[in-house]
């Protein structure tokens, strides 16, 4: 016991201090006991080094240093337990800080700093930061030799002593010296999301750059891109733009793409399509372009060769999306055209529902119409309007009027919906409703050639050629038809035609209101997000000058929505016009201020704003007001961003209805509609299942309308099951039994080969287009009587904007289909997982062409390709792999 670190202690002292002092010396000696023998030679080597620390003479000091460094790198430590080491040179941290500070400046000094700085993890006291103090006075050598737990122990001393030096001014390059050799060592040793959560601590992402190298540039952009929606403005901005320098740098342009469409920047957009010679990948942009629904022009930068320019514009164009929509549905064998009745299954329900046949038969023929629209959207056959077998005055004459007045604009317009996407063949079967003499008839073929031309873009403009002159007709219900197929037809084109003749239409002071409306609707969906000053002008002029009664009407409201669509996603931008509509009427002024603020973070995922919104839910209305309505439905559009903030916002929206006011019951259905989208998750179905029997009318409309949208496009057995019951159950009340056929259409939208869902791209991109369409639909059913149910009811076939097939098409080099194994499953979210996690799960084998359900993620199941798009979903062009050793 020779060293003892308290030689002599039981001598001193008083007679008194004896007993006590042995009674330590008992523990002490206790304490030694429990330790191994090795344990206890550890502990009096380090001791021993300690005392030699203090020696006068420096080669002692040194030779002591360098062993008690050794001891401590090469120790090892569990989970669990502290490395021997320092829990040995624990009581001896005071002792040697002591010393330091009486030390000559000189290398052993900086060695001792080294020492300490370690020791420093688990011995200085809570917020002293004396690890990253004595690693500043230290040398300058390699930090990584001391292990991965000291490097992130420094890099959270670093972020705090950044903040604090950031806010007394003082300088920060001995930090950012510190910072160059962490992330160095992060990316060196797999840990990109520590790297970056360093670098947006200290505000210096662009450092990332440098540090990133070939085998980790994916999982540190994976990492930007998904941490961007939880980051606060403009931070997130900065962590896309960087994994767009990255994805940029390392060639990888299909995923840069991608973020500059979530950027939505033109700029890198086209900087993305000169930086590369490969005309298919510059096709794949196309293709992804074209998914988007973004409008773009290709000039000769982009592609120098006429021919290459017109093949690219016409994948950009969308115009061979109805031959790869169509190849899907025959490989999947459902090219047979349905009946209403094969939706309906009459059969499968009890007695009652046959009693109902007696009940208003004109708007069971509508009903029939919009499910038979839905149904057999884009398959250019159906068994109601395009019989093959007529003559120019055949059954479908007879369908058409089997409808009553604006039944038949209804009746006329579905055309346009079975034709879908398909423009040539589209237009001349419209054509001959054109010449009709009933003005309903016209209304609604002029709606129709809008749907056909819903988001394939022509050279020749059809649909401006036919639509224009009718805009300033006599009849009402024509200039509606022509002014809402304009709005379908050029969603998010900014074409400055449509601006010129539509604003001198919304400054015209005899313009009815209805027209005033749909002309603004349709100018919000052209300019839709484009922040356009002059536009909001003339809707703020119209909204100005319109008399009190008008005000009151239920269909005005849907003019602050057509405002805020111009700013759809775009945050403050709105501000400006937000001040301006806080001057507005007192009717209408709440309602347009909390649509405002709600359509500009859509999609954004802004936890304050959301807040903001459920204030105003908690507030207790006047009467007459109904701001609410709008409020819950924004908190669904702002929380629809990502799944974290989708699940809170369905907990919150199960809250609103439990202690909700009526007028935002009324509203939590379609929240909760959109919220889940094309994607029936099962605790929302049976929330809206419950609602559906509610005993507040517009409640259980609004259900049975949101079980239809959350299968949309699925032909999800349950819902489809829940739905014919409603249907027996409703027989007698007919507003709630057109709302059961209108959801039964929906779930077997395109025979279950089509989505509503906004977002595409691995639920990374939101479509603005779909989502202007989505949002006016649903902002009309808030009241659903003097809209849907009313004679608005072609209002429903803007949801054709949201419309896209949900599938998978892989194309060779030439662009034809080539059919290819590929692995199907759910999604896994391995953000930040160390190795290389699979991305998905439960995965079933299909070759192509297949359908993807919400969550749902593919890859290839060989390696004879290469995939042009790292994210399979839509059309995905496939290149000859030369290293294949796939030979089956």
């Amino acid at each position: 016991m020779a060293a003892d670190p308290k030689p002599g202690a039981s001598s001193t002292g008083p007679d008194g201090s004896k007993p006590a002092s042995k009674v330590t010396k008992k523990k002490d000696e206790k304490k030694e006991e429990d330790l191994s023998d090795e344990d206890l030679a550890l502990k009096q080597q380090l001791e021993l080094y300690v005392e030699r620390v203090q020696d006068a003479d420096q080669g002692v000091q040194k030779l002591a240093l360098e062993s008690m460094r050794q001891e401590i790198r090469t120790a090892t430590s569990s989970m669990t337990s502290v490395p021997k080491p320092l829990k040995f040179l624990r009581p001896h941290y005071g002792t040697l800080k002591a010393f330091f500070e009486t030390m000559p400046e000189s290398d052993l000094k900086k060695y001792l700093a080294d020492i300490l700085s370690v020791l420093a993890v688990t011995m200085s006291a809570e917020g002293e930061r004396e690890s990253l103090k004595y690693r500043l006075l230290g040398s300058e050598g390699d930090i990584g030799s001391w292990g991965h737990e000291y490097v992130r122990n420094l890099a959270g001393e670093i972020s705090q002593e950044f903040a604090k030096r950031q806010y007394d001014d003082m300088p920060l390059d001995t930090l950012m010296e510190l910072v160059q050799q962490i992330v160095a060592f992060h990316m060196k040793h797999n840990a990109e999301p520590e790297a970056v959560d360093l670098l947006m601590e200290v505000e210096d992402l662009d450092l990332l750059v440098e540090h990133v190298d070939a085998t980790n540039y994916k999982r540190a952009c994976l990492y930007l891109t998904s941490s961007s929606s939880y980051l606060p403005s403009p931070d997130d901005l900065l962590a896309l733009d960087i994994a767009f320098t990255i994805y940029t740098k390392f060639e990888d342009y299909a995923s840069a793409l991608r973020i500059a469409l979530f950027l939505d920047n033109t700029q890198y957009v086209k900087q993305i399509y000169t930086s590369t010679e490969d005309l298919l990948l510059k096709k794949q942009f196309s293709y992804i372009i074209a998914r988007h629904g973004l409008v773009l022009e290709l000039d000769e930068d982009i592609a120098p060769d006429d021919d290459d320019r017109e093949a690219l514009q016409e994948i950009v164009n969308n115009v061979k999306l109805s031959e790869g929509y169509l190849a899907l549905a025959r490989d999947i064998e459902v090219m047979e055209p349905k009946s209403p009745e094969d939706i309906y299954k009459v059969h499968l329900i009890d007695g009652r529902a046959s009693a109902s046949s007696s009940l208003d038969s004109a708007r069971q023929n509508l009903a029939a119409t919009f499910v038979n629209a839905f149904v057999n959207a884009g398959f250019g056959q159906d068994k109601l309007m395009t019989v093959p077998s007529e003559s120019s005055s055949g059954s479908s004459g007879n369908w058409l009027f089997k409808n009553k007045e604006h039944g038949k604009a209804s009746a006329a317009a579905s055309l346009g919906m079975i034709l879908l996407w398909d423009v040539d063949s589209g237009l001349s079967q419209i054509d001959k409703y054109l010449h009709s003499n009933d003005n309903h008839v016209v209304a609604g073929a002029l709606l129709g050639v809008g749907i056909v031309n819903c988001g394939v873009k022509n050279d020749c403009d059809p649909a401006l050629a036919l639509l224009i002159d009718y805009i300033n007709k006599d009849d009402t219900i024509m200039r509606i038809g022509a002014i809402l197929g304009l709005g379908i037809a050029y969603a998010g084109s900014q074409k400055d035609e449509l601006r010129i003749r539509l604003s001198l239409i919304l400054g015209d002071p005899k313009t009815p209101l209805e027209v005033l409306v749909f002309s603004a609707i349709t100018l919000g969906l052209v300019y839709v997000g484009s922040c356009n000053e002059e536009i909001a002008q003339s809707i703020i002029l119209a909204l100005m000058e319109r008399s009190d009664t008008e005000l009151g009407e239920p269909l005005t409201r849907l003019l602050p929505v057509a405002l805020g669509l111009l700013y759809l996603g775009k945050q403050d931008s709105v501000e400006a016009t937000a001040e301006v509509s806080k001057t507005f009427n007192d009717k209408i002024r709440k309602y347009a201020d909390v649509t405002l603020l709600s359509l500009a973070y859509a999609g954004t995922g802004n936890v304050l704003k959301v807040q903001k919104l459920l204030g105003y839910c908690a507030q207790h209305l006047e009467k007459g007001e109904n701001y609410q309505g709008p409020a819950v439905l924004g908190i669904a559009l702002i929380a629809m961003a990502e799944e974290l903030g989708l699940d809170m916002a369905i907990r919150s929206l199960e809250h609103l209805l439990q202690y909700g006011e009526q007028n935002i019951r009324r509203a939590v259905p379609l929240a909760l509609g959109i919220l889940c989208i094309s994607n029936p998750k099962v605790n929302v179905m049976d929330t809206l299942s419950r609602l559906s029997h509610d005993t507040d009318g517009d409640v259980s409309m609004a259900a049975i309308i949101s079980l239809g949208l959350i299968g949309a496009g699925t032909n999800n057995a349950r819902i489809a099951g829940m739905l014919r019951n409603l249907s027996s159950y409703y027989y007698k009340e007919a507003g709630h039994l057109f709302c059961v056929r209108i959801a039964q259409g929906l779930v077997h939208l395109g025979k279950g080969l089509l989505t509503l869902s906004p977002y595409h791209s691995d639920r990374f991109l939101l479509s603005p287009t779909a989502l202007a369409g989505l949002v006016t639909v649903l902002h009309a059913c808030l009241d659903m009587k003097s809209t849907i149910l009313g004679k608005y009811h072609y209002m429903l076939y803007i949801l054709v904007l949201a419309m896209q097939p949900r599938m998978l098409m892989t194309v060779d080099e030439n662009l034809k289909p080539i059919s290819v194994q590929v692995r199907v499953g759910q999604a896994v979210d391995v953000v930040g997982q160390a190795g290389r996690p699979k991305t998905i799960t439960g995965f079933q084998t299909h070759s192509t062409p297949v359908l993807l359900a919400a969550g749902d993620r593919a890859e290839l199941a060989t390696d004879k390709y290469i995939p042009l798009s790292s994210v399979l979903e839509g059309f995905v062009i496939l290149k000859e792999n030369p290293d294949s050793h796939d030979d089956r």
